[in-house]
């Protein structure tokens, strides 16, 4: 199922001899061993060999080095050097500050710095709400994390932790102009994360939380939200809610379906699949059934944790028990935010005509999309080279933005709500088709609608709040 990508890319130095077949048997070793090249550089050339670099994309970090070892084995080949293209990028961080304003004499230094800084702190001092207009704060976000979930790799800390989070923030700034910092906490108590953030709340417009295990982000995320005056954020919790919600709008127009009348089973319900659970309710559904590693969540199951018992007391009308196999028969929408290899295509068999399977888990997801498109009307998955990609990139930009813009104090569903459906809106009646349900995380149009969905909901609300 997998195929070779970027992630994965390599750049071979080699030597090999200046003869006419060189060429082409260093392409069909690479293709013999399963890679695919994307560039073909000669670099030097002399009497006696030349100098090439080839580039090329594979599997894994295993797939490269057997790749790697084919182009060793052939004739009057010497590899020089391999160079991991994806660490290439990340040499000395992908992020970093610089000026908005000239320094280009002592004019400068003394409006932007001392002595006429002085005033304008004084403005602060005077009206605390003058820091959004004249400081950094009013395009501001920290991209906070303890490194307990990173990815799916799990608890690596927070050092390890930091380069998602770097790119996160260039993210933040591709897509929708906002600046954003990565705050890598050297703690796991949630005591002190809560605390922490809020002694470095006043920099900013707002907080992005990420990649924090659950349950411990459901408390750390509900309490920084009742202490402070900017919006908090858990994208691995609402930025995955708001873009299946809105795929899912659009999935249903391409089968025909209501939304009140679906069954949706949501696999996974940690961070993604409360928060897309609490979402979808708000929709109305038929039902919402959700399953975990111990099965369908009910009433009745045993030894649940207060996130779990809130789940089971809002799902299951028929308080059914089992597990994943059982909850997809007869379901219209899968949502899977769980683990690799769960079910097979016999099993999408069992679910109504014109099913829906939204497998998220990434990199591999819970079914493979050519098995799940056996018998689904529509498949979405979390991968770049399947259609239908699930990605965050496509709400938290336009989110943070319109919340900024706004200057909101917080965050509220129906916020989320309207990104989702501005999400879904971008995709007009004429492009929709089974295998584009969401756009482009490159398509320019997204954070700007999402901004300004965002933007409107936020400015009602504190209209009314003034009111």
């Amino acid at each position: 199922m997998p195929v070779p990508g970027p992630g994965y890319s390599i750049t071979v130095r080699l030597e090999a001899p200046p003869s006419a077949s060189a060429a082409g048997d260093l392409t069909s070793a690479v293709g013999r061993a399963g890679g695919v090249i994307t560039a073909f550089d000669v670099v030097e050339s002399h009497n006696d060999r030349v100098i090439i670099d080839l580039t090329c994309n594979a599997l894994s970090a295993n797939h490269a080095k057997d790749i790697t070892d084919t182009l060793e084995q052939l004739p009057g080949i010497v590899v020089r050097k391999v160079s991991d293209r994806t660490f290439l990028v990340h040499l000395g961080g992908k992020i970093e500050i610089s000026s908005k304003v000239p320094l280009r004499n002592r004019d400068d230094l003394s409006r932007a710095y001392t002595p006429g800084v002085a005033r304008v702190c004084q403005a602060i001092a005077e009206n605390p709400e003058d820091a959004r207009r004249l400081t950094i704060k009013r395009n501001t976000v920290a991209v906070v994390t303890d490194g307990s979930a990173v990815l799916g790799l799990g608890n690596l800390g927070p050092a390890a932790a930091l380069p998602v989070m770097e790119g996160k923030a260039a993210l933040f700034k591709k897509f929708a102009g906002v600046d954003a910092w990565p705050v890598c906490l050297d703690t796991q108590d949630t005591e002190e994360i809560i605390r922490a953030v809020e002694l470095i709340a006043p920099v900013y417009g707002g907080i992005n939380l990420e990649d924090i295990a659950a349950p411990r982000c459901f408390e750390i995320e509900a309490r920084l939200r009742e202490k402070l005056d900017i919006p908090v954020f858990h994208d691995d919790q609402h930025g995955t809610a708001i873009v299946v919600v809105g795929a899912l709008r659009n999935a249903l127009r391409v089968v025909g379906k209501d939304i009140s009348e679906c069954k949706i089973v949501v696999c996974g319900v940690g961070a993604a699949g409360s928060a897309i659970i609490r979402l979808l309710l708000k929709q109305t559904p038929g039902d919402v059934v959700a399953v975990d590693v111990d099965g369908i969540v009910h009433r009745d199951r045993p030894g649940m944790d207060p996130n779990l018992a809130s789940v089971a007391e809002s799902t299951n009308k028929e308080n059914v028990s089992g597990r994943l196999h059982d909850a997809l028969v007869g379901a219209d929408v899968f949502i899977g935010v769980s683990a690799p290899n769960l079910f097979g295509a016999e099993q999408v068999a069992t679910m109504n005509s014109d099913a829906i399977v939204f497998a998220l888990a990434n990199p591999d997801p819970e079914i493979d999309p050519m098995e799940a498109q056996k018998h689904a009307a529509v498949v979405a998955t979390g991968r770049s080279d399947f259609p239908n990609q699930i990605n965050n990139v496509l709400a938290f930009p336009g989110v943070f933005r319109g919340l900024l813009d706004a200057n909101a104090n917080t965050i509220t569903d129906e916020m989320l709500l309207a990104a989702a459906t501005a999400i879904a809106d971008v995709v007009d009646g004429d492009r929709l088709n089974a295998s584009f349900i969401v756009p482009s995380v490159f398509d320019t149009t997204v954070a700007p609608a999402v901004a300004e969905a965002v933007r409107k909901v936020a400015s009602e609300l504190k209209a009314a709040e003034r009111a």
